[in-house]
């Protein structure tokens, strides 16, 4: 590899031939701020505020794409560059709406943290026309608020990057704005529910539709047993909120937490990862048994769901009939549980904490109601339940760590992984080679389907059965995967795929974290070691060798794919025209 060498503020490095400043300053040690720039999605230099002076350059040039020379001197912080990047920043403020005392980005927010960092003020300076917009609360997941936009185009970049393509930049000039085709609501045009233009946008003009409110107002009623339920990736997320390293797996800290908050249970969504394994293993060998329609498709991901519904219409056979974990286990708290416990199920309220924006449109959809009333009421994000925590004032990072309320808190080692891509098919394989062989495998590590990958494939041989599996995470490889079944050129036997790109510890729900961590820092990976490390410390690593699967079935199902549980567990799907 060819190395060029080159001096940042007087230190010398060598970095590869067409690196950028921005990254050969990241080896001397020097972090150049940025505000549009996002690695590998957003390389666009239109924000202006890395600008830096160079050897060789004529003027100020911006360190995110200008790539260094051989013998180029960089100098990142001097009064001409402090000035450039101040009188940027004034510009960007002026047609900024500042109310951020009661910004959800409040201290979270990369324009404010700028503009502390380089001391501007909202001196009026540049002040002059200012747009006005109203607020797009039409979707179920999402505000959007174009007031406090500033044109940075990072959200614009991540819908492209996950193919959906239903927002970009509108008009000209002083005109410019953010919005969807025709100026349609968000609700109007084929938007997936994802989030991800959510974790990148730098202020708080894209944010999660907050529904604290409502759990406040239900927990604080006497009448209502109020149930909550953690996804398996919130375990090694929820740190971030409180300054915690990236990866740390706060199992006990979250539970505490939530118990603290006044929910009368807390569940682990984990016992609904491993209630779908069963259903789902259970249906994929029902398929090659039976000549059903195959590839099967994982249907865990909402967000993928939506897709699917809207895209690709003519192949929604391909995907398992099964719930989501969460609205599993919504389904049996308000089935099972509330016949075990004499509770009518109209006064239990299920909150699920869940890493994806998309849950927050699950919950309304159809077919998803098992005992006559919606199986989970309401959807928190991660970052809605940090936010709960410190309003309640609670220390978390300091609580003591307790356990999952019974009846619906074991789970296994293969429900933990279901929030990384590729680990509800490890999860499945470990259950299928099981029923098909008749033998507890002793080897339970699929590794050729883990990884960040963005698309993955791998043949196993199972009880004689050649299964050719794919992986998938993002959008983008969910539309080559479902292109190939479309077109007949898949040979695949069973698919997982996910929405957001490296699973649920990379959902749209999760912590937001600044450019400067996401451009350098991989968050997928590390949050999903925590996830595999917990698996593999686990005695039980098989879904259907939980003994509370095994409990409610003996008790309830009868047995994986009976009647019953395909009239609670199970759930169906429609065609959606893609503009209304």
């Amino acid at each position: 590899m060819e190395m060029i060498n080159c001096k940042i503020n007087g230190i010398a490095v060598s970095v590869p031939k067409g690196a950028t400043i921005l990254e050969a300053a990241r080896e001397a040690g020097v972090d150049i701020p940025t505000l549009c720039y996002l690695k590998e999605i957003n390389e666009i230099g239109a924000c202006r505020i890395c600008v830096v002076e160079a050897t060789g350059a004529r003027g100020l040039v911006t360190a995110c794409v200008y790539p260094v020379t051989e013998g180029m001197e960089v100098k990142t912080n001097t009064p001409k560059v402090q000035n450039a990047r101040k009188i940027n920043l004034e510009l960007i403020l002026s047609t900024h709406e500042k109310k951020c005392l009661s910004c959800v980005r409040s201290q979270d927010c990369e324009l404010q943290t700028l503009c502390r960092d380089y001391g501007v003020e909202d001196s009026g300076k540049y002040d002059g026309f200012k747009p006005q917009y109203e607020l797009d609360l039409s979707a179920p997941h999402l505000v959007r608020d174009n007031n406090k936009c500033i044109l940075c185009r990072r959200c614009v970049a991540a819908c492209e990057k996950q193919y959906v393509h239903v927002i970009g930049a509108n008009d000209r000039g002083i005109d410019t704005h953010i919005g969807t085709p025709f100026e349609k609501q968000l609700d109007d045009v084929p938007c997936v529910s994802c989030g991800q233009c959510t974790v990148v946008c730098p202020t708080g003009a894209l944010r999660e539709k907050d529904n604290t409110d409502e759990v406040w107002e239900a927990i604080a009623d006497p009448s209502k047993h109020v149930v909550v339920q953690t996804a398996p990736s919130i375990r090694a997320t929820l740190g971030e909120c409180f300054g915690m390293p990236i990866g740390t797996n706060v199992e006990g800290k979250m539970v505490a937490a939530l118990r603290r908050l006044g929910f009368d249970k807390v569940f682990d969504t984990d016992f609904g990862a491993d209630l779908t394994i069963v259903e789902e293993a259970t249906e994929f060998i029902d398929r090659v048994k039976n000549g059903g329609v195959l590839p099967m498709i994982t249907s865990c991901s909402p967000g993928w769901v939506k897709f699917a519904e809207y895209y690709y219409p003519e192949l929604l056979e391909h995907l398992s009939s099964c719930k989501s974990p969460q609205q599993m286990v919504g389904a049996v708290i308000k089935t099972y549980y509330a016949q075990k416990n004499n509770i009518d199920p109209n006064d239990i309220v299920v909150v699920s904490i869940m890493p994806c924006t998309a849950k927050k449109f699950e919950v309304g959809r159809d077919d998803q109601s098992a005992a006559g009333v919606p199986d989970v009421d309401i959807a928190l994000t991660t970052r809605e339940l940090g936010r709960m925590i410190m309003r309640a004032g609670i220390d978390f990072v300091n609580l003591p760590d307790e356990q999952f309320d019974n009846p619906l808190s074991d789970d296994t080692g293969a429900a933990v992984i279901f929030g990384s891509t590729g680990g509800v098919m490890e999860a499945a394989l470990r259950t299928a080679n099981d029923l098909l062989t008749g033998k507890d495998n002793k080897d339970v590590e699929y590794k050729e389907v883990r990884g960040t990958a963005g698309l993955k494939e791998a043949v196993y041989n199972i009880a004689g059965i050649e299964v050719k599996v794919a992986v998938a995470s993002g959008i983008e490889n969910a539309n080559y995967i479902m292109s190939r079944i479309k077109d007949g050129t898949a040979d695949w036997h069973f698919i997982e795929i996910m929405c957001c790109p490296g699973g649920c510890v990379n959902g749209g729900g999760q912590p937001l974290q600044p450019a400067s961590v996401r451009n350098f820092v991989d968050l997928t990976s590390l949050r999903a070691k925590a996830l595999y490390e917990q698996d593999k410390a686990m005695k039980i690593r098989k879904s259907h060798k939980s003994p509370a699967i095994k409990k409610v079935y003996e008790e309830f199902f009868e047995k994986y794919g009976s009647h019953k549980a395909h009239e609670i567990l199970h759930t169906s799907y429609v065609g959606r025209k893609k503009y209304r």
